[in-house]
């Protein structure tokens, strides 16, 4: 059996099936074929419109997408955050000892450590 006689079989099945639908039943499907048609129309005119509408329609509050959309901007701003805040933490002990080389408030030693010198001379070398 070919494809085309495959979906020829289908859907005379379907329309058989369709025949015994109560009227209730086919005006709520033909109100979903009207909406999801609009839909499409809508996606044909403005795409990145609705793909964000899509992502955050009505129908989705209680479903799964606004959950993870949630937990995806927790994550992302709590990376953003925590890097903020190393970075900060680092600039001032960085500006702590920077400010001590400048304003010769070392003691003695710190400048005969063989350590110190490594340090200075990687920090000129960029």
């Amino acid at each position: 059996m070919n494809e085309l006689h495959f979906a020829y079989r289908l859907r005379q099945h379907l329309n058989r099936g369709l025949r015994e639908l109560d009227p209730a039943t086919l005006d709520r499907l033909s109100a979903a074929r009207r909406a999801a048609l609009a839909r499409h129309e809508q996606a044909a005119i403005h795409p990145a419109r609705a793909a964000v509408d899509g992502f955050l329609s009505l129908s989705c509050f209680g479903g799964r997408r606004l959950g993870q959309a949630l937990a995806v901007l927790v994550f992302v701003s709590s990376i953003l955050g925590s890097t903020l805040w190393i970075a900060n933490l680092q600039a001032q002990e960085l500006g702590g000892i920077d400010s001590a080389i400048l304003s010769d408030e070392l003691p003695i030693g710190v400048f005969i450590d063989e350590g110190f010198a490594v340090w200075l001379a990687c920090e000129s070398s960029k």
